[in-house]
């Protein structure tokens, strides 16, 4: 029988791209989910069965013992940007990582990969950050032999980094960025789905990868190459982190007032102290090199998803070249 992965929150950015490399390789593929209606989508990518959608709040022993059962390895794709009713920060990053490694030790799961972040820091103002270190001890406390994946900024079709800068270019004519000269390493969510695999494999040697892309870029730079992608001219204002923080606290007290109606999920403090920080692999790290991956720059891939963000869509490069036609 072909062997079986369970993947946590696989139906999300980066898990439904190791969902369809992992089928792809002939494993039967697990999606344990909060909500498995939303994740049918997630069957197509592979032989009638062969994926299946489940039901599992990795807050509970009990669901996470039934979502991994059988399982020969596990991954960990679990994310969240913002808290939201129970799934906070703690809850998610910390305790639900500790009962997946932990129940997995016990259950004798044969290989785990965790997904962290670059730069964690148990220390950090940063919550999310925070959260995201405790999480990794909290992994290597049962299960030393995990494989962990820190990427920084992920690029790809549904991304939240690339599709946000492109819709804010369709209003008006400024483009306001917090932390323009913050570096960061955005990487191709396909690469570090073939991390994932090859950690769930087996391929990779246990211990810690941080994955980067060939590109270092600020994030003006960054918005520039949005800016190409959608063939749009904006005038880039640098916002300081001191008027987007009162920007921020605003947004802070509107979630409270309309008693989580609205979920602040434009800007946050906690954010704020995200990009107050570089997001790029420290040297002498661990990373694709050691998986024999060569990663994808996001010029290479950014146009086959933000043309819908251009003045005319699909049909802009159709204008341009136009333009070029002379009559006889």
């Amino acid at each position: 029988m072909a062997k079986l992965v369970t993947i946590f929150g696989g139906s999300g950015f980066l898990g439904r791209q190791v969902a369809q490399q992992m089928a792809k390789l002939g494993w039967r593929v697990r999606v344990a989910v909060r909500r498995p209606d939303e994740a049918l989508f997630t069957r197509t990518y592979g032989a009638v069965g062969q994926v299946q959608p489940v039901l599992c709040n990795i807050r509970d022993d009990l669901s996470v013992r039934a979502a991994m059962s059988d399982a020969d390895a596990v991954v960990n794709c679990v994310n969240i940007l913002s808290p939201s009713g129970k799934s906070s920060f703690k809850a998610v990053f910390e305790d639900g990582a500790e009962n997946i490694a932990r129940l997995s030790a016990e259950m004798g799961v044969a290989r785990i990969v965790h997904v962290s972040g670059i730069g964690v820091d148990p220390d950090s103002d940063s919550a999310y950050i925070a959260g995201k270190a405790r999480g990794e001890a909290a992994v290597l406390r049962h299960r030393p032999d995990a494989v962990i994946l820190r990427p920084s900024v992920m690029f790809g079709p549904g991304d939240s980094f690339y599709n946000r800068f492109a819709a804010m270019t369709r209003f008006g004519p400024l483009l306001p960025v917090v932390g323009a000269g913050v570096r960061m390493q955005p990487v191709f969510v396909d690469d570090v789905a073939r991390a994932a695999l090859k950690g769930a494999t087996g391929e990779a040697a246990p211990g810690i990868y941080e994955l980067g892309g060939p590109d270092v870029l600020t994030t003006r730079e960054i918005v520039d190459q949005v800016l190409r992608a959608t063939m749009r001219r904006r005038g880039v204002v640098n916002l300081p982190f001191w008027v987007a923080g009162i920007g921020a606290r605003i947004l802070g007290v509107v979630q409270v007032l309309t008693g989580g109606l609205f979920t602040n999920r434009l800007l946050t403090r906690d954010q704020l102290a995200l990009l107050r920080r570089d997001n790029v692999v420290s040297p002498g790290a661990r990373g694709f090199a050691d998986l024999g991956i060569q990663p994808v720059s996001a010029d290479a891939v950014i146009d086959s998803y933000l043309w819908r963000f251009r003045p005319s869509g699909q049909y802009d490069a159709i204008k341009q070249s136009a333009k070029n036609l002379r009559a006889d």
